[in-house]
């Protein structure tokens, strides 16, 4: 068995190349920006590594001896295979990229930009599956599990290695079904607190941003009912006279859809900011960051049909 030298250079490997290539310990150290004492040392070094003298004078030239020319082929295909490892990643080929890639979101993010980068992908990378999964009502970390590959919504993770990147801003807004009391006449804030409301919370909550914008006026407002998905609380707003609550910008496309209404609320609330996050160790993976710029193309598109105001 032979032993390993855990001290060995690695970059001796690149010094050989060059002198195997050129024959020379002049041009050697020209290709690898060194001086010749400097390439001399490297070839010293190289000898007493390997034993052998790899390059010995005949005449005034230097000619490799036949250890040399064994290796020679091996030493140009580890450089190369080197060079491949370090150098940046080339972007993904989408036509040739075969993946499943996991998407934590709600499912506002799902039914308004889950349809559009469906048909996105499908376009370009007809060999990728998106798997999107629904958000579970207690904090599990996906991202740094490796569970998920992206998450999406309001990321309120608290792990500080996430990476997180803008799409855009949004604010809560009403839905109501067509013809509901509330769109015609002014909308007051105590009209609005005064209606009966249906939330949609994945961990179950029956109060939020708008209860504590409501306790500042001194109101209060009755809660009937909270579901667990963004979709579950249209359907039943649909055919009641329960008001809701979506974003603006993001669930305009969906509300419109079913045809109900969207109103702005009387409020003070804060904005909500959209963001994508992942994992670092996927930062500069090729496929993930076209995904990346998928989702972000996707939202802008949909942000263009939807600017704010659009209520």
């Amino acid at each position: 068995m032979v032993a390993r030298n855990a001290n060995i250079d690695l970059n001796l490997l690149t010094a050989l190349d060059a002198l195997l290539e050129e024959q020379s310990v002049t041009a050697a150290a020209d290709r690898l920006g060194l001086s010749g004492p400097a390439m001399s040392r490297a070839l010293g070094r190289i000898r007493r590594t390997i034993g052998d003298p790899v390059l010995v004078r005949a005449g005034r030239h230097m000619v490799p001896t036949p250890r040399a020319l064994e290796i020679r082929a091996e030493v140009r295909r580890l450089v190369e295979a080197a060079h491949g490892v370090l150098a940046p990643t080339a972007p993904a080929d989408p036509a040739r990229l075969a993946r499943v890639f996991t998407i934590n979101a709600n499912d506002l993010f799902v039914t308004s930009l889950g349809p559009r980068l469906v048909a996105r992908v499908a376009e370009e990378a007809p060999q990728v599956v998106l798997r999107f999964l629904g958000e579970s009502h207690v904090d599990v970390p996906l991202l740094r599990d490796g569970a998920a590959d992206l998450e999406l919504g309001v990321i309120d993770s608290r792990e500080p290695e996430i990476r997180r990147e803008e799409l855009f801003v949004d604010r809560n807004v009403a839905v109501v079904r067509a013809g509901h009391p509330l769109t015609t006449g002014k909308l007051t804030a105590r009209r609005f607190a005064d209606a009966s409301h249906l939330n949609f919370s994945r961990r179950g909550r029956l109060t939020g941003p708008v209860d504590a914008a409501l306790a500042a006026r001194g109101l209060r407002r009755k809660v009937i009912a909270t579901v667990p998905t963004f979709a579950a609380s249209l359907m039943m707003i649909r055919d009641s006279d329960a008001v809701g609550l979506t974003s603006e910008r993001a669930g305009v496309a969906t509300v419109r859809g079913l045809g109900l209404r969207m109103l702005p609320i009387p409020l003070e609330l804060p904005p909500m900011t959209m963001e994508m996050a992942w994992h670092p160790r996927q930062e500069a993976d090729a496929g993930h960051r076209w995904l990346r710029g998928l989702v972000r193309e996707t939202a802008l598109e949909s942000l263009r049909e939807a600017p704010p105001g659009a209520v």
